[in-house]
């Protein structure tokens, strides 16, 4: 019973982070599940399958607030998805280290850029909305879903800027998008994968996938409630952390 508390509020803190920024759950679970006695692999992708439930809660959400555009939300499914099920095929056979320290870099320059853009993302101008600009936006995704398939976490750190950035989103509305597709297709689709290949710890399942719907959900109404400025710091200290963490093993 313990354990089962102790796993529930794990996911109900690293989702409800997440869904506030737009990324970084596994900044905090994916180690307490390896740390509590799983192996890498399990604990990878026990933890993609209930993170499928941060994407339920942050939906419930956001589709009342109606923060979705149905035709990014396709280029997202149709771009990310066959890039996560490579992703996730790929970590099962290939040393993750390297990858990790590049990927913190990366993710930390994320911060860095966000700090030295003070209007980036804080009022919508879209933008690359024509057919090159959506199949260069898709490209991008579909490079992000391999990673969101094959490492641990902050990839949806990149998908909310790549959408900031490249279609002119604010940060609201972009988390709003990396919540929805990422949580439930990219991730369910990685853990689906995961899962056939690997082990996922289904006895844990329930305190995680609890902890996740829930902390979606309040993530998402945080996010909400408090705008693009508040969303844009949070999002600037998730990077550096999630990336310092990353090189720091």
């Amino acid at each position: 019973m313990f354990e089962q508390i102790l796993l529930f509020i794990i996911a109900l803190l690293a989702n409800a982070f997440s869904a506030f920024v737009g990324g970084g759950a596994g900044l905090l679970q994916l180690p307490a599940l390896i740390f509590l006695g799983l192996g890498f692999s399990v604990a990878l992708a026990t933890h993609k399958l209930a993170t499928v439930a941060l994407g339920i809660g942050a939906t419930l959400r956001h589709v009342r607030e109606k923060n979705l555009y149905w035709h990014y939300a396709l280029l997202m499914v149709i771009s990310g998805v066959p890039g996560v099920i490579i992703g996730a095929g790929l970590i099962l056979n290939i040393p993750d280290r390297v990858a990790e320290v590049a990927l913190g870099i990366l993710t930390a320059s994320l911060g860095i850029y966000s700090l030295w853009q003070p209007k980036l993302g804080q009022r919508e101008e879209p933008r690359h909305e024509n057919l090159s600009g959506m199949l260069i936006g898709g490209l991008v995704l579909f490079g992000i879903g391999i990673l969101n398939g094959s490492l641990t976490s902050g990839t949806g750190l990149f998908v909310t800027l790549w959408l900031v950035r490249w279609f002119g989103m604010d940060y609201k509305r972009a988390v709003a998008h990396t919540l929805v597709l990422v949580g439930l297709f990219w991730n369910g689709s990685g853990a689906l994968t995961l899962g056939l290949l690997g082990t996922i710890k289904w006895d844990w399942l329930p305190a995680l996938l609890a902890g996740s719907l829930l902390g979606g959900y309040l993530g998402a109404h945080l996010s909400i409630v408090k705008g693009n400025r508040w969303i844009k710091r949070a999002y600037e200290a998730v990077t550096l952390l999630v990336g310092a963490k990353l090189i720091i093993g």
